[in-house]
């Protein structure tokens, strides 16, 4: 990893890690639109092959845009370096097959995002790795299910789509007395708002899809370490499996990453003053959101996070039936499954993403019928709020 580092994150999104290019001075890093790289002769191709010198070889294994998106986020996270991937799902494949061996065991948390326990309970399954998925809230109820082969301690919080927090701290000091891996999903927050890895963490991941891209127009993943030895053999797996990131894919999210302390801040500013306006309003039954005081983790999230963030829950007094009714009745809001972009977006899990998961599955991981999982972006809160207000009268 190279580049400067900044005290502040709004200096650090535009420019850590990041060069002008030096051939012609541009201030934006130049995409770098090239499957192969051309040696000055063979010694040199040698060289590189062998690792004796740094330069690039081909797109799969590194490239220099997708470089600058890595330092950037390494530097951001405070991990020794990082993986850009094609996906989320592609980072969250890459630490399971470079982490887990055969036959061995993970603990992780239920609401987690769905495809990251569907790959693991469908998938690598077959090769005889088994999972636990329960709330992680529960340090306790971890430290019992730990066997002699466990190998993960996979941690997403604050949860999707509960907003159930973990302690972070504490499962830090858990792995290391049982010598397990600990593994954050960092989605929910961004490394603006949570950084694991100071917390004790070995390994973070992102859906860059999410925050970090922040415009919904790009799919993207990264996996970051905080040791040397664990990021290569992270990386090892990422580049013989071919789950990279393509270099003009990597420009659009360093783009996006760029306003990301700005994104963060306004929608933050947003969520704060709706979460209490829906626990006001006489026809929501609950609402789940770290920066009320009601909620039952409010201390936790002040300890480990720099920031409330701008994802709410709330559940409708009307249950299943209502939550459908509102979120077919939003007008500015967009009616979808993604989260973390710069416009507001709202789903009711029971009747979109977990319609086929078996109910008594669904409500184990927190994942009620009246759920409803609110992305705030950085419209006018005014706006925001009427267009809630309209919904909910007609649910």
């Amino acid at each position: 990893m190279k580049g400067k580092t900044f005290r502040s994150p709004y200096t650090n999104v535009i420019h850590a890690g990041q060069e002008h290019d030096p051939q012609f001075g541009g201030v934006s890093v130049p995409i770098y639109q090239t499957s192969t790289f051309a040696f000055r002769d063979a010694d040199q191709g040698a060289d590189r092959f062998a690792g004796r010198d740094a330069g690039y070889i081909y797109t799969r294994i590194g490239n220099p845009t997708t470089k600058a998106l890595e330092d950037n986020l390494a530097i951001l996270e405070g991990g020794c370096g990082a993986l850009a991937t094609a996906t989320g799902m592609a980072a969250v494949t890459t630490v399971y097959t470079a982490l887990l061996d055969k036959d061995s065991h993970l603990i992780g948390t239920a609401a987690c995002y769905g495809p990251s326990r569907t790959v693991m309970e469908t998938e690598f399954s077959r090769f005889g790795v088994t999972a636990d998925f329960i709330d992680t809230s529960d340090l306790g109820h971890v430290e019992r299910l730990i066997r002699p082969n466990t190998r993960l301690l996979y941690i997403e919080t604050p949860a999707n789509p509960t907003l159930i927090l973990t302690d972070l701290r504490a499962c830090a000091r858990l792995a290391k007395k049982h010598n397990l891996l600990l593994v954050v999903d960092n989605t929910f927050s961004s490394p603006l708002l949570q950084r694991p890895l100071d917390l004790g963490a070995d390994v973070v991941l992102h859906s860059l899809t999410k925050f970090i891209n922040g415009h919904s127009d790009v799919v993207g993943g990264v996996v970051i370490a905080r040791e040397e030895a664990l990021f290569k053999k992270l990386q090892k797996v990422l580049r013989l499996m071919g789950g990279t990131m393509d270099p003009h894919q990597a420009w659009l999210v360093l783009r996006g990453v760029k306003t990301l302390a700005l994104r963060v801040e306004k929608a933050q500013q947003g969520a704060a003053e709706l979460a209490p306006y829906l626990a006001a309003h006489p026809k929501v039954a609950w609402v789940n959101y770290p920066g009320l005081p009601s909620h039952p983790q409010h201390e936790l999230a002040k300890s480990q996070m720099s920031g409330f963030g701008s994802m709410i829950c709330f559940g409708l007094k009307g249950g299943y039936g209502a939550g459908k009714k509102m979120i077919n009745a939003v007008k500015l809001c967009a009616l979808a499954v993604s989260l973390g972009g710069i416009e507001s977006l709202i789903q009711h899990p029971a009747s979109m993403t977990h319609a086929g998961v078996p109910k008594e599955e669904r409500e184990g991981a927190g994942i009620t019928d009246d759920l409803i999982r609110l992305s705030v972006g950085c419209e006018g809160v005014e706006d925001l709020r009427a267009d809630l207000e309209q919904a909910l009268d007609k649910a």
